[in-house]
């Protein structure tokens, strides 16, 4: 094994249970931010994007008028 390969080495059955939650859940997280920026940056939803973009202003105006 080179260098290389032995830094990248892991030892699959020695992984606890909360190693393969940390794992499992790590990969998720890059899945859901993945597929969170390419529908952001996706031109197709541009519209219905920007038509949220003063959302939190346009609440607070509401509530003040209460």
């Amino acid at each position: 094994m080179t260098k290389l390969q032995e830094y990248f080495h892991t030892d699959w059955s020695a992984m606890t249970g909360t190693d393969w939650f940390g794992l499992l859940l790590t990969v998720v997280v890059f899945l859901v931010i993945l597929i969170a920026y390419v529908w952001v940056l996706n031109p197709k939803n541009k519209e219905s994007i920007e038509s949220h973009r003063t959302m939190l202003l346009d609440e607070n105006d509401t509530k003040s008028e209460k």
